[in-house]
């Protein structure tokens, strides 16, 4: 049986609420965005979006082992 799936639409948050929710400022997420870190959509001539999925990949846990 096949089944069909719809294409995940993307969510997109401004530079502000990513910020607020990585708890950084929008400098350094624009910072991420000139380095290649992050990807930004222009969404108009001055506006900016970011991929909510994208920003939330940021947030990866990371492994803290420790030697013993």
């Amino acid at each position: 049986m096949r089944q069909d799936t719809a294409p995940r639409r993307r969510r997109y948050e401004t530079l502000q609420s990513a910020a607020d929710r990585l708890a950084v400022d929008t400098r350094t997420l624009r910072r991420w965005i000139a380095a290649g870190r992050l990807e930004a959509y222009r969404t108009g001539p001055r506006l900016l979006r970011l991929d909510v999925d994208e920003v939330d990949a940021l947030l990866a846990p990371i492994s803290t082992a420790r030697g013993r």
